[in-house]
């Protein structure tokens, strides 16, 4: 079977890339140490930089995560860290240059088998639970401390804001983060109710046995639609990580999905502050038109705030009017109510 010349392109350079940093570090006898980090000039530009670092290898081999940072132009001792949704990847250049004006360097990763740090021997998006991403965000918050940032905001978006929310119970009276924000999270399964009551449970226990059996996600292309450039959007992204068609999940995504939103319905202890922002509503709509610009068109905004509420701790939940899903991707007089939003409540808790 051929790839798509895109897709072969992308498999090569990785492939490439990977081979080439496992020999640097068998040739220097490095290791991936967040103290030996060596940094290159990133996709972006503009200042941003990115360091690849290999991780243990899983069920599906070779691992990498890759962080992406761009600092303030005077010293400072605060930082955010950017954890990016399901498919998708850190490319919010606007978000991370507003972070930088309010005096905050800025970092993202890019987890494992997402944009930069997809290798050629993985599926995209793959996990089996999350918590496979932990030692990707313990790996780029170690990286933080060590350059010299003592005060840190933690930010996930979608799935990233589920995966950071159970990171942040699992690391509790450990933590290496000052305050949770959480852009659109993923608390809820947007499927109907007989879905989660039938369908769900029965893919969750053949999960078990055969976790790579694969299933459409189910994601309308008019969200992608609605933010790319060369669509309807403004935004400007590589559309092979991050397609307006989401590739197909397997069962052991699903599974891992299910298992991290259960354990929030029963409750997590959070010890650091948390502000959940979401859409004020949600839209479904089933072809193009500009009511994608006015709201969440991936999950259910009512199950997001409803479900932050098993957070136990100090929360704050806020709506947006207008916001769509990916809250600072909305139209610019939203956002800047979102950025306004983030850095009021972060000047009294990011200290």
């Amino acid at each position: 079977m051929f790839l798509p010349r895109w897709r072969f392109l992308i498999t090569m350079y990785f492939l490439s890339k990977n081979i080439l940093l496992c020999c640097t570090l068998t040739l220097l006898g490095c290791s991936s140490s967040y103290g030996q980090v060596t940094y290159f000039a990133d996709i972006l530009g503009h200042g941003f930089k990115q360091a690849t670092i290999v991780q243990p290898s899983d069920y599906e081999g070779s691992v990498t995560c890759t962080v992406i940072k761009k600092q303030t132009p005077e010293k400072s001792d605060k930082a955010v860290l950017y954890v990016h949704g399901f498919n998708d990847y850190f490319f919010q250049e606007e978000m991370a240059e507003r972070f930088i004006k309010e005096g905050y360097n800025f970092y993202a990763v890019d987890l494992r088998k997402y944009g930069r740090s997809y290798l050629a021997n993985q599926k995209f998006n793959n996990v089996r639970d999350l918590s496979e991403y932990f030692a990707d965000i313990d790996t780029v918050l170690n990286i933080i401390k060590s350059e010299g940032s003592d005060k840190v905001l933690l930010s996930g978006h979608s799935t990233g804001g589920l995966t950071v929310s159970l990171y942040a119970a699992e690391r509790g009276g450990k933590e290496m983060f000052d305050a949770i924000l959480l852009n659109s999270p993923f608390f809820d399964l947007n499927v109907k109710s007989v879905l989660k009551k039938t369908a769900i449970p029965v893919i969750v226990k053949r999960a078990e046995k055969h976790p790579e059996t694969t299933i459409s996600a189910g994601l309308s292309p008019l969200y992608g639609e609605s933010l790319h450039k060369d669509a309807h959007g403004e935004w400007s992204y590589n559309l092979g990580w991050k397609p307006h068609i989401a590739p197909p999940v397997n069962f052991g995504w699903i599974r891992a999905i299910h298992l991290g939103q259960l354990k929030l319905a029963q409750g997590l202890q959070i010890n650091k502050p948390v502000l959940v922002l979401h859409s004020a509503k949600s839209i479904e709509e089933k072809k193009w038109s500009d009511v994608m610009f006015t709201g969440d068109a991936v999950l259910n905004v009512e199950e997001i705030a409803k479900q932050a509420q098993n957070i136990v701790g100090q929360y704050s939940i806020q709506a947006i009017q207008g916001g769509m899903h990916d809250l600072i991707l909305s139209r610019k007089p939203v956002r800047e109510e979102v950025y306004s939003t983030i850095f009021n409540w972060a000047k009294r808790n990011v200290k």
